[in-house]
């Protein structure tokens, strides 16, 4: 898919990745519209690159995609960059974080994808990230783990779906990075972590996948790189 005028919803977009992908997009020429659920953040980054922007509710996510229609006069992709973790034991997590676990991590980016699909014109991309857990559980992170296969899984049945509609579903599932994602879990301390990668390295690999019209980038831990297919 050619990025130049493209123009892509960015979910997540005052994320660490999410703003990345942001920029990095519009360094491309796309034409981005921010939605954040940090309305200080989204602020400063739609000052930043001048670009619309939206509060997200993932449980409205019709009123993001609609602005972003409306700002930017359609839509070829969607970048789902929200996320939330949570660390413990599946025994003593509680209830509660593993509910909004699979909320924020799954059933909000599912939503937020079917109301994009009637929007997307042909050829259009849906990236979203999920995680290296999908495919390689962790223990200590049972709950996190599940909810990113959730949505992976969503992503291969998803695309076998469209394939013949002239769209691309990139399932992104990077390795622990080099940022504070941790840092905000909802609950409890993270178990021994690998060293981190690097977030600019995972997004120039994201752009190149999206260019390649790629179904995966995902992290093979026994070569320890990114691998497309």
């Amino acid at each position: 898919m050619d990025l130049r005028d493209s123009r892509f919803l960015v979910a997540g977009a005052t994320g660490a990745l999410g703003s990345r992908l942001s920029r990095s997009l519009i360094d491309e020429g796309a034409r981005v519209f921010l939605a954040g659920r940090n309305g200080e953040r989204l602020a400063e980054l739609a000052g930043e690159l001048g670009a619309p922007s939206a509060t997200l509710d993932l449980g409205r996510p019709d009123a993001a995609v609609a602005a972003a229609v409306e700002a930017l006069g359609g839509l070829d992709g969607l970048v789902v960059a929200t996320g939330v973790v949570a660390f413990g034991e599946a025994a003593s997590l509680p209830d509660a974080v593993a509910r909004e676990l699979v909320e924020v991590n799954a059933l909000g980016p599912i939503a937020l994808i079917r109301a994009a699909l009637g929007e997307l014109g042909s050829p259009a991309a849906i990236v979203a990230l999920s995680a290296v857990v999908a495919e390689f559980p962790t223990a200590g992170m049972a709950a996190y783990s599940s909810s990113k296969a959730a949505l992976s899984a969503y992503l291969t049945a998803m695309r076998r779906e469209r394939r013949r509609h002239g769209l691309t579903v990139l399932d992104v599932r990077p390795p622990h990075l080099d940022t504070d994602f941790s840092a905000r879990a909802l609950h409890g301390e993270p178990p021994k972590l690998p060293e981190p990668a690097d977030p600019d390295a995972l997004v120039a690999a994201i752009l190149d996948a999206v260019r390649a019209d790629r179904r995966e980038l995902r992290y093979d831990p026994t070569k320890g790189e990114l691998i497309t297919s």
